[in-house]
């Protein structure tokens, strides 16, 4: 058994909720000098596209995913995760998932360019229609973009953490109970009911009286909110998921996010243990109820 299903079995038994199922994810960052394991690569989609909040949700439900610059879905990921230069002024090559939505609503069959990372990084892509550029937009005619104009849109995209110079050529999520081969995550990601993170934030407090402060956006809420941002400042992130993760990896409506450094995701579980007898959680309204609905 693994370190990380170790402390994550840990974590579930001291919630003391019976068949409790919180999908949770390791995330493991792979940068261009280090050799990504043959166990490792063999989860790399070579025939389609997934965007970094599919691949958090697909590892949520027990299939391992590898993200790398080939098979990313999503550009904003792709700077997010270090996979490219964020001032990159080429469109990545092939057909991705994200910019596929663009071309469709489009009505340039033929004749549509990708979006390049500079264009998100200029916020151009999220205020499409300001910066008259609508074959960027996603819904069509009606599409007023993601921001108001091309200058509000550059300073959300200046508080979206991402790991740049792109020094990563890989990104690998788990689910808890992968042991093909035994490394630590640089994250967890977790996807939780509003009852559970009350319990984790009391977890968190009981031996430490630490607060959980939150960065939150309405954008690019997985790869930079609840991954890059925890690895970069080791701090825990939560985050109520974004357009993408709503509407392409279909996260369901009760369900938030909450991204923690490893270092933190242990002391989560050494205080969710020890405070056990003063939080009750399975008397908590709805701790019992796993529906999804």
């Amino acid at each position: 058994m693994t370190e990380f299903l170790t402390m994550f079995n840990r974590l579930i038994n001291a919630m003391a909720v019976a068949e409790l199922t919180i999908p949770t994810v390791g995330v493991k960052f792979f940068q261009h000098d280090q050799v990504i394991p043959v166990e490792v690569q063999t989860f790399a989609p070579n025939k389609l596209t997934l965007t970094s909040c599919q691949a958090t949700k697909q590892a949520g439900l027990g299939d391992p995913v590898l993200l790398n610059l080939d098979n990313i879905g999503c550009i904003a990921a792709a700077i997010s995760f270090g996979l490219v230069d964020q001032h990159q002024s080429q469109p990545l090559k092939g057909s991705r998932v994200y910019t596929d939505l663009m071309h469709q609503q489009s009505g340039q069959s033929n004749d549509f360019i990708a979006p390049t990372p500079q264009d998100f990084t200029e916020g151009v892509v999220y205020a499409c229609h300001n910066s008259g550029r609508p074959e960027f937009c996603l819904f069509g005619e009606s599409d007023q973009g993601r921001f108001k104009n091309q200058d509000i849109a550059r300073q959300a995209v200046a508080d979206m953490m991402a790991i740049q110079p792109a020094i990563m050529k890989g990104v690998f999520f788990y689910p808890p109970d992968f042991t093909d081969i035994e490394f630590i995550p640089d994250v967890v990601v977790m996807s939780i009911r509003p009852v559970e993170l009350t319990r984790i934030i009391q977890a968190l407090q009981y031996l430490t009286a630490e607060r959980l402060q939150a960065s939150i956006g309405g954008l690019r809420a997985v790869n930079s909110d609840l991954i890059v941002r925890p690895y970069l400042t080791q701090q825990i992130n939560i985050s109520p998921y974004c357009l993408g993760a709503r509407l392409i990896a279909r996260y369901e409506p009760n369900r938030l996010g909450i991204g923690i450094p490893y270092i933190k995701f242990k002391s989560l579980v050494d205080g969710m243990e020890a405070s056990q007898g003063g939080y009750p959680f399975a008397e908590y309204p709805g701790a019992m109820d796993n529906d999804d609905g």
